[in-house]
């Protein structure tokens, strides 16, 4: 997967846990969370869902790497090079 197709994944997890998210003025290196109404759950069932999808193991001390958009691009674009 490339840079877009891995934002555009993650922007569709995010569509699907939360309806009412208003992606188009995403700033992609602030935090997900001061951005869009997401809890640690919300949270957790993103990680869970790149998991579902990609076998995708992320380890829990990895999660800060998950913050925003970009980060989270950076942090999986090697793990889903093949994807």
């Amino acid at each position: 997967m490339n840079r877009q197709e891995i934002k555009d994944v993650i922007l569709e997890i995010i569509q699907d846990i939360d309806e009412d998210s208003s992606l188009e003025n995403l700033k992609e290196d602030q935090p997900l969370r001061d951005q869009l109404d997401l809890d640690s759950m919300d949270f957790l069932d993103i990680v869970m869902e790149l998991r579902k999808r990609y076998k995708l193991q992320i380890p829990e001390a990895d999660y800060p790497e998950l913050a925003s958009l970009a980060s989270c691009v950076n942090y999986l674009e090697p793990r889903l090079r093949d994807a």
